[in-house]
């Protein structure tokens, strides 16, 4: 076996998308779109490029990739979080995910490609890119926004749709069309769910014990094992392997260990994803684009409009100002892997060919302009919240209606204003908060520090055995001994 160009070309591809990948990081670019372009250069397809490799030599390297990123999904979903706030979560993260799942199903249906087919479409252009999400939070310093624990649980109830939908698709791509076998795959397939959510939920303590190794590699080669394992498991039980792969991410993020899981696993995620999207540009198909450019354009614009509405209904269920809803509609609109995994499923389904197609161009796109759009939210908020300057300008030239118009837009103006200043004193009275706060956690180090020393009795003649002074006992939360 003599695989040494192979190598060479691989080896090439990922220095390749190593520079991109810094030239996209100065512009703002996440990696995702970086990938595929790496990819789609390399494919058979486009010949006028001097690397190519054949899309089958990374294919089991690629599941890995789609293995791991559903195994990491699992692992970070916040099951306290979810559990906790379970009816605020559901109104809103679900009134987000029924807006743009409603709109995009229909939309699917109206390309006329087939009803498996729009169900996949709708899916692609109903959820969110966490991957993305994250990022971008964490890199416009917006985590300590208002909004910003909103927009976290619209992801995490995406992510509980998305482990439902993947159940769904599994047994609407099998192609049966047996009423009883539909039925019972979907049991089979919500019962796998069930099971496991209640393992996550109530049975981490005795899963930990499994995890018990101070081992590094061993630990490493024990939850990868469980993942891929796992994930053999659901494509057997007709699930896919992506849901089984979800589930038991799940249940090692339920443990005492999930930190040191997270740790060590985030690393082998990127490299095996790096393959996955690589290798999903490897199947695309330059020439095809034009086929389905105009439904792109549509599905972006879809997405676009429904994302704005959803943001503003969803902000405004939570008592937050428009400039607020428009920050959680342009880091919600970002799509990615989620998307790329859905046309991985159906060109495996021998579904329609140009959904592959579809899917590489809407997530070049979307990766592309949902970062703009957010990196720029101020600035549309300014432009879609204060338009007072052209009405006052038409109601110099208009007459009477431009008067009238003028007097609406400063109305207008002026709530936004109050809008704002409710929201300035709101975080000026969280600072103050969170300054009092810190100011009380220091002076109580300081007098923890006072009181370590030794201590003596009120009476120094009766009593010079000195007594040490207590500490009151903290509640530590139960984390790896070992991490």
């Amino acid at each position: 076996m003599h695989l040494g160009g192979e190598l060479l070309t691989i080896g090439v591809l990922f220095v390749i998308a190593y520079v991109l990948g810094r030239l996209g990081k100065v512009i703002g670019l996440p990696a995702i779109p970086i990938y595929m372009v790496v990819g789609l250069v390399a494919s058979p397809n486009t010949p006028w490029f001097g690397l190519s490799v054949e899309s089958h030599t990374i294919e089991l390297i690629a599941t890995f990739g789609l293995i791991l990123l559903l195994f990491n999904l699992g692992l970070e979903f916040d099951q306290e979080e979810f559990y906790g706030n379970a009816g605020k979560l559901l109104v809103s993260g679900g009134t987000y995910v029924v807006i743009n799942m409603g709109v995009g199903f229909a939309f699917g249906f109206s390309l006329g490609w087939g009803t498996r087919e729009a169900l996949i479409i709708a899916g692609m252009t109903a959820t969110s890119s966490s991957a993305i999400v994250t990022k971008l939070l964490i890199e416009l310093r917006r985590l300590a926004n208002d909004e910003t624990p909103m927009i976290l649980g619209v992801t995490v109830i995406e992510d509980v749709f998305i482990a439902v939908y993947l159940a769904i698709v599994s047994v609407v791509l099998s192609g049966d069309t047996n009423v009883w076998a539909v039925i019972g795959k979907l049991a089979l397939a919500f019962g796998f769910l069930i099971v496991m959510f209640t393992l996550a939920r109530f049975a981490g303590k005795w899963v930990s014990k499994i995890f018990a190794t101070r081992d590094d590699e061993l630990f490493t080669v024990l939850f990868f094992g469980l993942a891929v394992m796992f994930g053999g498991i659901g494509e057997l039980l007709g699930v896919t392997d992506a849901i089984g792969a979800f589930v038991i991410g799940l249940l090692c993020g339920a443990t005492r260990y999930r930190d040191r899981i997270e740790q060590l696993a985030l690393p082998m995620r990127d490299v095996f994803a790096a393959f996955f999207f690589v290798n999903f540009g490897l199947g695309l198909d330059l020439s095809t684009f034009g086929e389905v450019l105009w439904p792109v354009v549509a599905a972006i614009g879809m997405t676009v409009v429904l994302n704005a509405v959803a943001g503003q209904i969803v902000a405004r269920m939570n008592g937050f100002n428009v400039q607020q809803g428009i920050n959680t509609a342009v880091i919600l609109v970002n799509r990615g892997e989620f998307a790329l995994i859905l046309a991985t499923l159906s060109a495996a389904a021998g579904l329609e060919a140009r959904i592959t197609a579809f899917a590489g161009l809407y997530v070049l796109c979307m990766a592309v302009l949902g970062p703009l759009l957010a990196v720029n939210s101020d600035r549309i908020g300014r432009l879609v919240a204060r338009p007072g300057r052209l009405i006052r300008l038409r109601g110099r030239l208009g007459g009477r209606r431009g008067a009238v118009a003028a007097a609406a837009a400063e109305s207008a103006e002026a709530a936004v204003a109050e809008a704002d200043a409710t929201a300035a004193a709101r975080k000026a009275e969280r600072d103050r908060q969170f300054a009092e706060e810190f100011a009380l956690v220091e002076a109580a180090g300081r007098d923890e520090r006072e009181n370590e020393g030794p201590e003596t009795t009120s009476d120094p003649v009766t009593s010079p055995v000195e007594i040490p002074a207590e500490r009151p006992e903290r509640p530590v939360r139960q984390r790896d001994p070992e991490y």
